[in-house]
């Protein structure tokens, strides 16, 4: 396998298991976008085949260490990162080279070569995103949730104004002309923002009217992310099982194209015992992978009453396919003004989002252990049928 697919896989399961939750940006997909950037740069920058592996290693390692703690991650990256190189045998100084380019992600630290460019822009690629809001409201929320600092909307707007237009710039080439327009861009959105919060000061004092309660722009981040950080989990677990699905499907049809219409003959009776076991495997690993990309949708039902009492998930298709449109239209009117209610829903829809998760990912562990058991039993039994003769 590709060192590269290696250390992705590594920081995958990495993340999966030891990373704290409360990371809504520092997190694998921030990794898996800027691995992206860097690859976008360096397809318009001429940079040999090592150097791109360089690149893109320490960019898989680059936020490890948040699987301890945020301070210093990037030391704790490398050590993190040595001790994958080492045990796929890597020498000394290469390990060093990916090690400084870990070392160069630290948001004060002036790049001195095109690989820490490489990795700088790709770092900070998100300040020209389309998304840069949603993004940036999900480091605010880690930062509250760990304790960082906790910023009121002009705090936020005003600190993320400040970073794009004063202290960060651009290294490379390629981001210097196609995206330092878009963070141009979103600069501006910043800006205007800033002043309709301050054209919201200033014609507050002449308001005596009572507002409405807002909604928590932090809590509704935290939904949006959340949401978000399922939808992805849930794709990448199907993507695993198809990848299972068209890999056994391929080993059946050879296996009945190729080697079941030879073990009619005498000569070859010492191979239906192992074409049997792969055969077997095969099947009970599509089965489960079948199983783990089924769709689980729970159903309930309700009384009038219930809605009334706001007891039904009126987000969730499985609730209200059974109403009259009058009903529903009338219920969702009923839940877009009561803010409590709509969380309480969005509660429930990520818990059971949870539980389908839970179980995707519970059945694609037992496929991959059945893949695998049956691939080594497989190979054991054909080689000592073999070997037998």
């Amino acid at each position: 396998m590709n060192i590269l697919h290696k250390a992705k896989d590594y920081v995958e399961i990495l993340f999966k298991d030891k990373l704290s939750s409360v990371y809504f940006y520092h997190n694998f997909i921030h990794t898996t976008y800027t691995v992206n950037k860097a690859e976008e740069i360096m397809r318009n920058t001429p940079v040999s085949k090592e150097d791109q592996e360089k690149v893109l290693l320490a960019l898989w390692f680059h936020d490890t260490g948040y699987v301890e703690c945020a301070q210093d991650h990037e030391e704790k990256g490398v050590l993190i990162l040595t001790d994958f190189l080492k045990q796929e045998n890597y020498p000394e100084n290469y390990i060093e080279d990916v090690s400084k380019l870990i070392l160069a992600t630290k948001i004060t630290y002036e790049p001195q070569n095109l690989l820490e460019k490489i990795v700088k822009d790709a770092d900070c690629s998100h300040f020209a995103s389309h998304d840069y809001n949603d993004i940036s409201d999900a480091l605010r929320k880690e930062w509250e949730l760990t304790n960082v600092r906790c910023f009121s909307n002009d705090e936020w707007n005003a600190g993320n104004l400040e970073m794009l237009k004063d202290k960060h710039h651009y290294y490379t080439d390629y981001a210097k002309e196609n995206w330092e327009p878009l963070k141009k861009k979103n600069i501006k959105k910043i800006e205007k923002k800033l002043e309709k919060e301050e054209d919201k000061k200033e014609n507050a004092d002449n308001k005596k009217e009572p507002k409405e309660p807002k909604s928590d722009r932090s809590v509704d981040t935290l939904f949006r992310v959340t949401l978000n950080n399922h939808t992805r989990l849930s794709d990448i677990a199907d993507s695993k099982a198809n990848i299972l699905l068209s890999v056994n499907a391929i080993i059946i049809s050879v296996c009945l194209s190729v080697l079941v219409p030879k073990l009619d003959t005498p000569k070859n009776a010492h191979l239906i015992i192992p074409s049997f076991i792969l055969l077997t495997s095969s099947v009970l690993t599509i089965i489960f992978a079948i199983l783990s990309t089924k769709p689980n949708v729970t159903k309930t039902n309700f009384t009038a009453q219930d809605i009334a009492d706001r007891k039904v998930n009126l987000l969730f298709f499985g609730n209200f396919h059974q109403m009259l449109f009058n009903e529903y239209h009338d219920a969702m009117k009923d839940l877009i003004k009561d803010r409590d209610y709509i969380y309480d829903s969005m509660v429930k829809d990520l818990y059971f989002l949870g539980k389908v998760l839970d179980r995707k990912y519970k059945l694609l562990s037992v496929t991959y252990k059945i893949f695998m058991a049956g691939i080594i039993i497989s190979v054991l039994s054909f080689a000592y049928a073999f070997l037998s003769l």
